[in-house]
């Protein structure tokens, strides 16, 4: 069976339209079936004394967490509102927060680092997962190794987070774009054309990754995100305004993911199932798919934040992505990213638990 497209899974595609940007913001994408709120119910007619935080985000397993925190009340106990606004195309959300429409978002960093160059003052409160094998390459039984990708055609979306990884591996061979030839598909698409034969090579992720993977018998998962740890990482970034004027809420925030965090571990079967409604998977698949992230908790956010001693540090490999992305031609200049790591957030949550 060819793999559906489901656009629900539709993760981190701004790569590309960040650098030919405008200043233009499209909303439209953000309907009120896909709004959360950890507030009170619209039918509640008084005013709500609760601190607001907008969050732009679009859907992705490494939300879990947030997403148990607001169905539990994590946030509301904690003071805080968030405004949940699902995105079905991380332009829309990118353009919203760039605009400050947005309090908010949860970028990988490669956007982090492109946001940097747009002159976006903001800070990375917060880091949500680690890609640890939730984004791989499938190639065919006879490809034996990735320099042997040279000549050939493969499925990946141009100028998302699987492009970027695509490239960060080539590099790694002595090998670059102009040795391959790209078949632009959004990761669904690709694990479906690898899947009934379309082409050789795909770049995906989960869910798709592993579908594809047991579905088509010639060939393997021949490289994945667990190879290169750090390539691959999701944040939560403020705008520095917002952080300015309610470092309460900020705090809050991150204090109540942590709590979702916190009910995961202790409840895995109950976290599990109130992520996957959200999400519309199943909890088992879901928890296959999370063996795929990491979930840092108050403690490695911190050496990844805040420690520049530590192997972890997130300033390295954001570093690493602004040189490899102006070597590519990306952008202009290389940003210095240290500005934009801001860890006493989670120093105050870590102090609470």
């Amino acid at each position: 069976m060819v793999l559906q497209r489901l656009k629900l899974w539709s993760r981190r595609q701004t790569l590309q339209w960040l650098i030919f940007a405008s200043s233009s913001v499209i909303l439209g994408a953000c309907t009120p079936l896909q709004q959360a709120s950890s507030g009170n119910d619209l039918g509640d007619a008084k005013p709500s004394p609760l601190m607001s935080l907008s969050l732009g985000v679009t859907t992705w397993i490494g939300l879990t967490p947030l997403l148990i925190a607001l169905k539990k009340g994590f946030f509301q106990e904690l003071g805080l509102r968030v405004d949940l606004k699902t995105f079905g195309y991380n332009p829309d959300y990118i353009s919203a927060f760039l605009a400050g429409k947005l309090d908010a978002i949860a970028p990988v960093t490669s956007e982090a680092v492109l946001l940097a160059t747009k002159g976006k003052d903001y800070r990375i409160v917060l880091v949500e997962d680690n890609s640890v094998g939730g984004d791989g390459i499938l190639a065919r039984n006879s490809i034996s190794s990735i320099k042997d990708f040279k000549g050939k055609k493969i499925a990946v979306e141009k100028g998302a987070v699987s492009h970027f990884f695509l490239l960060k591996v080539l590099t790694a061979v002595g090998l670059s774009e102009a040795d391959v030839t790209l078949v632009n598909v959004d990761p669904a698409g690709a694990a479906a054309a690898y899947q009934v034969g379309n082409v050789d090579i795909a770049v995906t992720y989960a869910p798709f990754l592993k579908q594809a993977n047991l579905a088509q018998p010639d060939g393997r998962i021949i490289y994945d995100s667990s190879q290169i740890p750090t390539a691959i990482t999701d944040v939560y970034l403020f705008a520095t305004e917002y952080i300015e004027a309610n470092p309460e809420a900020v705090e809050a925030f991150v204090k109540g993911v942590f709590k979702g965090l916190g009910f995961l571990n202790q409840h895995p079967s109950e976290g599990l199932a109130i992520a996957a409604k959200e999400l519309k998977i199943e909890p088992d698949a879901l928890a296959a798919d999370l063996k795929g992230i990491s979930l840092p908790d108050a403690r490695a956010n911190l050496e990844m934040l805040g420690n520049k001693q530590s192997d972890s540090y997130l300033l390295e490999p954001l570093m690493d992505v602004a040189r490899f992305l102006a070597k590519q031609g990306k952008i202009d200049t290389i940003p210095e990213m240290e500005q934009f790591l801001e860890p006493k957030f989670v120093k105050a949550a870590l102090e609470a638990f």
